[in-house]
């Protein structure tokens, strides 16, 4: 067994002993979606969805409504689970995230660890971190698929 903390990296690889937990959310209206610039690593300056991990005294719900609120400027107005994505390659450090389709309330502006947003044609994406571009085929072919 690893002697090294689960919140602390090992120093050798710089693993967690643990995965951590992030949300995403789905932002779509008029068949586009909403995809924030990541300003920092990993994948600086790709185009992704809106996220970020969940805080010791958050529900994935709760992290969902401020990382949208901190990277977008927007409020989530309803909010659907699309699924849990759990490959250990999705993510370089080996995070878990629950997918979220939602409504907004509220003009986008880039915020937090977002450089710019930008609405993008749902059929001509840019290149995609992680794994946002499976997310968003699921949201494609989704029940919760929004107009």
């Amino acid at each position: 067994m690893n002697s090294v903390p689960a919140n602390e990296p090992c120093p050798h690889c710089g693993r967690y002993n643990n995965r951590g937990l992030s949300t995403d959310a789905i932002i779509v209206r008029k068949g586009r979606i909403l995809l924030g610039k990541r300003k920092g690593e990993p994948f600086k300056g790709y185009w992704g969805t809106f996220g970020g991990f969940v805080e010791w005294n958050e529900t994935v719900e709760d992290t969902l409504r401020r990382e949208t609120k901190e990277e977008s400027g927007l409020d989530v107005a309803s909010s659907k689970l699309l699924g849990v994505y759990s490959d250990p390659a999705r993510d370089p450090r080996g995070t878990v995230t629950v997918a979220y389709v939602v409504e907004i309330d509220g003009t986008p502006e880039a915020g937090d660890d977002i450089e710019d947003v930008k609405w993008f044609d749902l059929n001509a994406l840019p290149e995609l971190p992680f794994d946002h571009g499976q997310i968003i085929s699921d949201y494609l072919s989704s029940p919760y698929r929004l107009s």
